[in-house]
């Protein structure tokens, strides 16, 4: 049995991964932690999510509960994972994190990952995560000979631009291209832009309503064009995901991975 702890366990991703948790035998849902200020504290983890009671409380203080967890799986905010990554790194507990917007923050996770076994992406959907190894292999056959532009859209909530899938989206096709995406990513366009630079890499970026997550990678060439989409329906294609690289985590002491990883894809 892995045992789990969840953090924001009252945020939609936090009652769907305690959802889902529920249905697989072999994961328990063991420790649920939230912000201090949040309602939920002191609430059963699994009545909150719908399901049966998982006989704990959610707390607001992983050092609280770091005895009761072998993975804690994160999907909260920079500030409150690289908190989280601390704990975890000098209780020697194993972490998921599809937390997004940290930029070089992350480097302290890559530093963690010296000590503690991290899976960190973002976007932990199997689908998406196949995508990727496609853009790969896409931009690597087409080349310089297409304008690649990357659109994304997300619920009205989310609070980075553009998506951490979006970002990834365009680091893979920059490598493959021998491109610094740094240097030749475009973030939205207005006024007078004069024409397109060819080896620019374009960004942009929908938040309205409730869209769970949709990617799309166009490569626009003379006379064709290839788009590369994917759209998730709900967040338990990502809660599946990171339950997935839960289990595949307890296999490994120490390291930073990720999906591609987890899912046999790495190149």
């Amino acid at each position: 049995m892995t045992r789990i702890a969840i953090a924001g366990a009252g945020g939609r991703m936090g009652r769907t991964l305690i959802e889902m948790c529920a249905e697989i035998p072999d994961l328990e849902v063991c420790a649920a932690i939230e912000r201090h200020e949040s309602p939920f504290v002191g609430s059963d983890p699994g009545l909150l999510a719908g399901v049966d009671a998982c006989g704990i409380e959610i707390v607001a203080d992983l050092h609280a509960v770091v005895d009761e967890f072998d993975v804690l799986i994160d999907f909260t905010i920079p500030e409150s994972t690289l908190k989280n990554v601390a704990i975890c790194r000098a209780a020697g507990r194993r972490m998921v994190i599809g937390t997004t917007g940290l930029g070089e923050e992350a480097t302290q996770i890559e530093n963690a990952a010296s000590d503690i076994a991290v899976v960190f992406a973002p976007n932990m959907s199997v689908g998406v995560n196949l995508c990727f190894r496609i853009a790969e292999l896409a931009a690597q056959v087409l080349g310089d000979d297409f304008d690649v532009e990357i659109i994304e859209a997300h619920h009205r909530h989310k609070i980075d631009a553009p998506s951490g899938t979006a970002v990834r989206l365009g680091e893979i096709v920059a490598d493959a291209l021998g491109r610094d995406l740094k240097e030749c990513a475009v973030y939205g366009r207005q006024g007078r832009t004069g024409p397109r630079d060819t080896k620019t890499i374009g960004f942009e970026t929908i938040r309205a309503g409730e869209i769970v997550g949709d990617h799309t990678l166009l490569f626009a060439g003379a006379g064709e064009q290839i788009e590369i989409t994917h759209r998730a329906a709900n967040r338990a294609t990502f809660a599946g995901g990171a339950l997935r690289a839960a289990r595949w985590i307890m296999g490994h002491q120490s390291g930073k991975f990720d999906m591609q990883d987890v899912l046999g894809l790495r190149g």
